[in-house]
């Protein structure tokens, strides 16, 4: 159970929300419902102070786990970065800064420093604590290469992005299957105060949306299935990479190809919600003190990213990623035995394992304006799948 001070923040949250559905006549689209838990200023998940990764958080990230990650991750985008002329490195969403402090120093010797490396954080609060780390993490001719940012890059630059577990944090349109077509799931005050799922009546647009974005999937799918769509997902990306006259992109996230995604095994959909290292899947619970995500459909960040006029150049698992970058020759065989060396290893296994972070997540790939081959899908490219 939440401590005290963690269920009055909740009850403040939660009192935001029943206002705001107030405010909607009684029912409130998840989208909007997620996007108020998550980001409403000073009340959402990510917009309150408490404490969201690593051991004393709710959840661990690949760059929590071990800076291996960041270092492996580094020799992909090391050709990258010197294919372009003083090319931003932009990462948005950045966590606690875990992922910068172990990109910058690997960059530096490899000598493949962008000009500047830039982050994009909506969380005052996560910039703060970024900022703090980074300062104590990096020497100091690597800190003034970050700067923080409140937009994209504009205009006709050159660079990299890389984007670690940021897409399945955007939120998502959530729909039931009918026997007329699919109908919004959408959220309501229930008779304790709390919120329950209320499913909108048949609404034509609303059915030719989803069969619009899900195309041949949604014909598997049998009445009472239940999934979710993420209809911000083209525009934020047309905005993430639009300042972007060449470079590359990289997005790790937990995820499937739209086939393989959208299945009658998958009834319930894939919503998850993350509270101090127990994972479940009711979302209308500890609003604004629980993270909320749901799983990536590839195809359709492959279908954003072509109308916005990038290349799809790879996409594969984190396995076979961090693997065609050499990331078990990072460490030390001699201190496999030690204390230190035993827990690279198992954050190892958790990187790479199928049944762990290897198989569930997916990386992808895309160029703009570059004629090279992107690092880390030389192992096994998926492409064909999406």
């Amino acid at each position: 159970m939440p401590d005290p001070q963690a269920l009055a923040h909740g009850e403040r949250v939660r009192a935001h929300l029943v206002e705001a559905l107030a405010e909607a006549g009684g029912w409130m689209s998840f989208a909007r419902f997620m996007t108020l838990a998550l980001y409403a200023p000073g009340l959402g998940y990510y917009s309150a102070g408490s404490t969201k990764l690593g051991a004393s958080g709710d959840f661990i990230t690949a760059p929590e786990l071990t800076p291996l990650f960041g270092q492996a991750l580094a020799r992909q985008l090391a050709p990258l970065l010197r294919a372009l002329d003083a090319p931003v490195l932009l990462e948005p969403g950045a966590g606690t800064g875990a992922l910068a402090a172990a990109l910058l120093p690997a960059l530096c010797s490899l000598e493949a420093l962008p000009a500047n490396y830039q982050i994009l954080e909506p969380s005052p609060e996560l910039a703060a604590r970024q900022r703090a780390r980074l300062a104590e993490a990096l020497p100091p001719e690597l800190f003034q290469r970050v700067a923080w940012v409140s937009s994209p890059p504009q205009g006709e630059q050159a660079g990299v992005l890389v984007a670690n577990e940021v897409l399945d944090a955007l939120p998502v349109e959530r729909f039931r299957i009918t026997a007329e077509g699919p109908v919004c799931l959408g959220v309501v005050v229930d008779e304790s105060g709390g919120f329950r799922w209320q499913p909108a009546g048949f609404d034509a647009a609303f059915a030719a949306d989803v069969r619009a974005r899900l195309g041949d999937a949604l014909e598997a799918l049998p009445p009472g299935t239940e999934g979710e769509f993420c209809p911000l997902l083209a525009p934020w990306l047309a905005t993430l990479l639009g300042g972007f006259a060449r470079g590359a992109a990289v997005f790790i996230d937990y995820g499937l190809p739209r086939a393989e995604l959208y299945l009658p095994e998958r009834a319930g959909g894939t919503l998850r919600c993350h509270y101090r290292h127990r994972a479940h899947d009711d979302p209308l619970v500890l609003p604004g003190l629980q993270d909320i995500t749901a799983w990536v459909d590839f195809t359709a960040v492959a279908e954003a990213a072509v109308a916005a006029g990038w290349e799809v150049a790879g996409f594969t698992t984190q396995a076979h990623y961090l693997l065609d970058g050499g990331l078990e020759g990072l460490v030390p065989s001699e201190g496999a035995v030690d204390p230190a060396g035993l827990t690279e290893l198992q954050a190892l296994k958790t990187l790479l394992l199928p049944g762990e972070m290897g198989e569930r997540f997916r990386v992808m790939a895309l160029l703009r304006g570059l004629d090279l081959a992107p690092p880390g899908f030389g192992l096994r490219d998926l492409r064909d799948r999406l």
